[in-house]
């Protein structure tokens, strides 16, 4: 085998041991030859096409698979194919506050008898995924490759149950200003659809997840043993997480609704005030145009035509705000 010219990362396991790691990509092969009881990861980040060409003929890799690990914005799936599966998902961190909250990572893996090749397309750390093998190094000695398939398919799940949780909580933190009267201030709302289009983000990525990894177990004679309710337990995961997601997005769209609401309310509030005040100027203001006319009428050139006119000012203002008080209007 060739090596491919993108970075790569090696692990050999055999009875859930590590007997060796970050060995040259060419050598894989051999080592497997070496160690017939043993199981390899291969990691490959952001190769090109030929890099994975020179894989899938090691492995007998099918060409859409290939395709489908070279091309980006895949969604997340599980495929068969002969000899082999091809998984996609999205790995998610959420950073909080800055230029880019939430970070998606793309991660695509060929899984076959004996060999788990995860196929990254943007930067990430791997460090937290081999820590996940090692703590659980117990269930490699029965599980091959299906225990590194689980310990990928549960950190990625865990990931994205604590993105859940975190925008969960952030909702917290504007769900009382959201509800006070009068509508919240503009970055309060503004917050709160960051809120809703994080969700929709995260929302992407985890709905397929409970039915991949359902999939996976249904893979006859991949998953068995002991391995069985640990992937029984990635999927309960996997389906509270989609539940959790759903709520939330209920959740801060009837928060959103509500908020404009409570606008709406503002501004016919304002609206009825500024209508009866238009009314009160209104009429004094007709009154005060009949007298002022250059016509005779009763009491012209009077000043008792004058007092009538002030006190028909004065009452007819003083009734009008009286009644739209008592309305509720003012």
């Amino acid at each position: 085998m060739t090596a491919p010219t993108c970075p790569t990362r090696t692990r050999l396991y055999e009875n859930g041991e590590v007997v060796a790691e970050d060995f040259a990509a060419d050598r894989v092969p051999d080592m497997l030859r070496e160690h017939p009881k043993a199981v390899l990861w291969l990691d490959l980040f952001d190769p090109e096409a030929a890099d994975l060409q020179l894989v899938a003929e090691e492995f007998h890799l099918h060409p859409l698979a290939i395709e489908d690990a070279v091309q980006d914005h895949e969604r997340p799936k599980l495929d068969r194919y002969p000899g082999h599966m091809f998984l996609n998902v999205y790995a998610v961190n959420l950073f909080g506050e800055g230029a880019e909250p939430v970070r998606k990572t793309e991660i695509s893996a060929f899984v076959t008898e004996r060999v788990l090749i995860t196929v990254r397309k943007s930067d990430s750390d791997t460090a937290d995924l081999v820590e996940r093998w090692d703590a659980d190094a117990k269930l490699g000695a029965a599980g091959g490759v299906a225990f590194l398939l689980y310990g990928l398919l549960d950190l990625v799940v865990d990931g994205h149950y604590a993105a859940a949780q975190q925008i969960d909580a952030a909702m917290d933190g504007v769900e009382d200003k959201l509800l006070d009267e009068g509508g919240a201030p503009r970055p309060i709302r503004l917050r709160g659809l960051e809120l809703r289009k994080w969700l929709a983000m995260l929302r992407r990525a985890v709905v397929p997840m409970p039915d991949i990894v359902s999939q996976a177990m249904r893979t006859g004679g991949f998953v068995d043993g002991p391995l069985e309710p640990y992937y029984r337990d990635v999927e309960d995961h996997a389906r509270h997480t989609v539940d959790q997601i759903e709520h939330s997005a209920d959740r801060i769209e009837g928060l959103l609704q509500a908020d404009l609401a409570e606008q709406g309310n503002v501004l016919n509030d304002v609206t009825r005030k500024l209508a009866a005040w238009a009314a009160i100027i209104a009429v004094p203001t007709a009154i005060t145009g009949y007298f002022g006319q250059n016509l005779p009428y009763w009491g012209y050139e009077k000043f008792w035509g004058f007092l009538l006119s002030s006190a028909m000012i004065l009452v007819s203002a003083t009734g009008l705000y009286v009644y739209l008080k008592r309305r509720g209007w003012l």
